[in-house]
């Protein structure tokens, strides 16, 4: 691994790593994925707390092109929703943004994003960080059972999703706030011409003015 100055990089087509040195000095990690499609501060919210609560050194938001559970339109640029991640994490130690599905095959499955990251950082335990809704459909995940069997999973709260009870090995719950935005609210909210800066850092609110994003 190619480990470059501490200072945080963005991600660019083709680069040969997405994170900074910090990684080559860790061992676990929490994978915190999503589209990011803008990135709020309930994402921010829940990262730190997931964080501090969990025993992590680090979570990482892995940026996603493509969900397959999700049909993609209205998705923004996929280097233009890596760098509002990247703007919005700047003041946030320990919490950094990952390029790596940018450059893997669509559409993005996790166990390829995890095969991936086993490769480029094989010193780094991986933790896949999954909401209590998207755990419900865990079992249709392109090749659920080898997650289960090679990584830590845990789950957190979800606004309108229960918290499962009986889990398997390697899966537990943590606790963790609701947060009652979601990205969709603020997309539908940019296109009626209201402000958004109370739900994304002002980084993020400026970015999206200056590119006119979402109108």
């Amino acid at each position: 691994m190619n480990c470059q100055s501490p200072n945080k990089r963005r991600w660019k087509p083709s680069a040969d790593f997405w994170l900074d040195k910090a990684a080559c000095n860790i061992s676990r990690v929490g994978l915190f994925f999503g589209s990011f499609n803008p990135i709020h501060n309930g994402h921010l919210n829940l990262a730190r707390t997931l964080l501090e609560n969990t025993g992590l050194e680090q979570v990482w938001l892995v940026v996603s092109p493509q969900n397959p559970f999700k049909l993609s339109a209205g998705l923004a640029d996929d280097n233009m929703r890596y760098e509002m991640a990247w703007l919005a994490t700047q003041n946030l130690p320990g919490i950094e943004v990952c390029g790596i599905e940018l450059e893997l095959p669509t559409p993005s499955y996790t166990i390829r994003t995890l095969d991936a990251l086993r490769v480029r950082y094989p010193h780094i335990r991986f933790t896949l960080l999954m909401g209590a809704d998207n755990w419900l459909g865990f079992p249709g995940w392109q090749e659920y059972e080898r997650i289960l069997a090679s990584y830590e999973i845990l789950i957190y709260p979800r606004t309108g999703s229960p918290m499962p009870e009986h889990l398997p090995e390697g899966v537990r719950c943590v606790e963790a706030p609701t947060f009652d935005l979601s990205a969709t609210q603020i997309r539908e909210a940019i296109g009626r011409g209201e402000p958004i800066g109370q739900w994304v850092p002002e980084a993020v609110a400026e970015y999206i003015r200056r590119h006119r994003l979402y109108r």
